[in-house]
């Protein structure tokens, strides 16, 4: 099953996924690289030889952010601005609410729509050399802030939105935002090897550890835990976590199939 792309790559092995952001010179985000990541992860979403998804740039850069180019091109025009920001917001909702845990494998600078593209993903890395930056202020815009604030603590969220300051890939492990900082040779390998371990667990139940994740972030903790309660619930009757019960007993590998 393979399909072609303008202005990204797609590549499946050992049941994951890389999409490698392909928008010379700097990955930058326009209208056909919004319609291709969308309709990408919703693809994925339902590929059953696809467990796990990374999330990387072609070059020297994750993704610069939004050209900035089209930008004049809706200003003025009635309806243009409602729609192109349905637009940017699928772009990042559909890595949230793809089914499949996805890793960012953070390059390179990721700006703007760039940084927030990132922080949609499940896991973050980042190369030593990459940064997180917001820019909004520097060019008369505002944006960003409510994913900033699902990853940075409050002082680190603000101090980056109000200076547009690079955060580098040290600070990012620092802050708690990366779980991993590593050299660009190893960033990728480092990303899919974490993806096929999440590969190797039961499918149905990292979908469902994943959907626990978006329905309880904002929940109180009893009404959160009673979710993931039914999950588990739902869980316990699927031939795979049948499968992985009797190859834990057995001492053997499990063969999942995904239902």
């Amino acid at each position: 099953m393979s399909e072609t792309f303008e202005t990204l790559t797609l590549e499946v092995a050992d049941h994951v996924a890389t999409v490698t952001l392909n928008r010379p010179p700097v990955n930058a985000q326009n209208a056909a690289f919004r319609e291709e990541i969308v309709r990408v992860f919703d693809m994925l979403h339902d590929r059953e030889d696809v467990r796990a998804v990374v999330l990387t740039g072609a070059g020297k850069a994750f993704s610069a952010g939004a050209d900035l180019k089209e930008r004049p091109n809706i200003a003025g025009i009635a309806g243009a601005y409602p729609a192109h920001n349905r637009r940017v917001r699928a772009s990042f909702d559909c890595i949230m609410e793809c089914g499949k845990p996805v890793i960012a494998a953070v390059n390179g600078a990721a700006i703007g729509a760039g940084c927030v593209l990132a922080l949609s993903c499940d896991i973050i890395l980042v190369a030593e050399e990459a940064y997180l930056s917001m820019t909004e202020v520097d060019v008369g815009l505002a944006g960003g802030v409510r994913h900033v604030l699902r990853h940075f603590g409050q002082s680190d969220a603000r101090l980056m939105i109000y200076t547009a300051r690079r955060m580098t890939g040290p600070e990012l492990l620092r802050m708690n935002v990366a779980s991993l900082c590593l050299p660009r040779a190893e960033l990728l390998a480092a990303a899919q090897g974490i993806g096929r371990e999440i590969a190797g667990k039961v499918p149905l139940a990292v979908q469902a550890a994943k959907r626990s994740f978006q329905v309880t972030e904002y929940m109180p903790l009893n009404d959160g835990y009673k979710f993931e309660q039914s999950q588990t619930v739902a869980l316990a009757s699927t031939e795979d976590t049948q499968e992985a019960w009797r190859a834990f007993a057995e001492k053997r590998r499990p063969v999942f199939k995904g239902r």
